[in-house]
């Protein structure tokens, strides 16, 4: 499975971004997807992921600020940012959930860069 991310770039807190991910090749293996972001010097987070069923888990400190919604059909994933804050800067990263038999491991994408000014 290859994850394609797009979106991310620089923007003045209080904006607006928005990041997708397109899932291709053996997708029919795809459980969940989502995005984790990693600041500068800091470890890899999760922000929010959605399940195959369309059931959100967005971290506490972007709750009310961001959403993240799913095509099942495209296996496509989107986070809208709204509302940024510098603390949101970092590498965001697509995540795909793979089921395989006995379990599941992580997939990613190449990361893409927010930077939120002040």
């Amino acid at each position: 499975v290859q994850l394609q991310a797009s979106g991310g770039g620089l923007v003045q807190a209080g904006g607006s971004l928005r990041l997708s991910c397109a899932a291709s090749g053996n997708v029919g293996l795809v459980s969940g997807m989502g995005w984790y972001r990693q600041a500068p010097g800091k470890q890899r987070q999760l922000v929010a992921a959605i399940t195959a069923a369309g059931t959100p888990d967005i971290a506490d400190s972007v709750k009310g600020r961001f959403t993240i919604s799913r095509d099942s059909a495209t296996y496509t994933v989107t986070l809208q940012m709204n509302s940024l804050k510098p603390e949101d800067t970092g590498v965001y990263y697509c995540n795909a959930k793979i089921q395989v038999f006995g379990g599941a491991y992580d997939n990613w994408g190449q990361g893409t860069l927010v930077t939120v000014s002040s």
